[in-house]
């Protein structure tokens, strides 16, 4: 079997598909709480804070000359990105506790019992009259 064939197979099982789909949405759905943060929750904070913006917050470790930039330790980037993975971290519980709740809920639910066959229905009601004589 050759390599390529391998990888194919490989590549298209259902948990590698799923896993890819997942990666990808969860890359995108990141994306969108660093946004949150950094455009919709920070400001109002900073705000309520004295007018701090957090991303430009760092220690000048060595200042820089003509052309050069300055050596920052961007300590207010590191709050900003600890703050988005708290609250992505937080919105990814709500919807895994939000699934397992569903999944309970489905597996309280009592199944149906399947129907009788006939030939067992109708050996229970010969049964059931035998029993009355």
């Amino acid at each position: 079997m050759s390599i390529v064939k391998e990888f194919k197979e490989f590549a298209m099982k259902g948990n590698v598909v799923d896993m890819a789909v997942g990666i990808i949405i969860g890359v995108a759905f990141g994306k969108i709480i660093s946004s949150f943060v950094s455009d919709v929750l920070m400001p109002p904070i900073g705000l309520l804070l004295g007018g701090m913006d957090f991303s430009k917050y760092a220690w000048e470790l060595k200042p820089g000359s003509e052309g050069i930039e300055p050596v920052l330790l961007k300590y207010g980037v590191f709050i900003n990105t600890t703050i988005d993975f708290l609250i992505i971290a937080f919105a990814i519980f709500l919807v895994i506790k939000a699934m397992n709740s569903m999944k309970k809920k489905k597996e309280e639910a009592p199944a149906a019992p399947p129907p009788v066959p006939a030939d067992v229905q109708l050996l229970t009601e010969i049964r059931d009259l035998l029993k009355k004589q």
